[in-house]
């Protein structure tokens, strides 16, 4: 699928998907962001069925848009073009073990909140006045902060570790993990 051509959150679905089953083929640790970014999104259509955004059809216009962005760095960088410096760095850490699969999804959280998600917003607001969309935008803090737990608990099962971690750290890492988000999306 060309992400170029995505004009759907079905379509990122779609394309979120062989991400995801090529990185399983591959033992490929870029999986594990697209893994993320899949439940992140299928909460976002959910949201938008259910009535929980103001406005569902801008927040599929920005989810699309916004995915576009990780979607087209991701293709990029498989065929050897260029890509934004912050994509570079999180894709060239995918085929190291080391570091940690939470470090790799926060390089990719990183490049796609600190980078595309301002770049996605202020692209669908031209013309219009942003402040509009900050409403269903701070929504999806809510999605974010819903996932921390199931998405601990996947990465526990990928490194077994992580459950020590957790367990020893107790309710800091939730909070680390919300208000570090928070901070990103804030910035962005």
């Amino acid at each position: 699928m060309d992400p170029e051509n995505i004009k759907t959150i079905d379509e990122v679905i779609s394309a979120l998907e062989i991400i995801i089953a090529e990185s399983e083929q591959n033992n490929d640790i870029a999986g594990y962001f697209a893994v993320l970014y899949l439940k992140v999104t299928i909460c976002v259509k959910e949201g938008i069925a259910n009535g929980f955004f103001d406005n569902g059809s801008r927040m599929e216009e920005l989810d699309v848009t916004f995915a576009k962005r990780y979607l087209i760095a991701f293709d990029a960088y498989r065929n050897n073009q260029p890509v934004t410096e912050v994509w570079k760095k999180a894709f060239d850490l995918s085929d190291q073990y080391w570091p940690i699969v939470l470090q790799h999804l926060l390089m990719g959280m990183n490049a796609h909140i600190n980078l595309d998600l301002g770049l996605a917003a202020a692209e669908i607001s031209k013309g219009k006045n942003l402040t509009e969309l900050e409403n269903d935008f701070n929504k999806i803090n809510q999605i974010l902060s819903s996932l921390v737990h199931e998405v601990e608990g996947n990465l526990s099962l990928v490194w077994p570790a992580l459950k020590y971690i957790l367990k020893w750290t107790g309710k800091i890492d939730d909070y680390l993990v919300d208000f570090s988000m928070k901070l990103a999306r804030n910035g962005a």
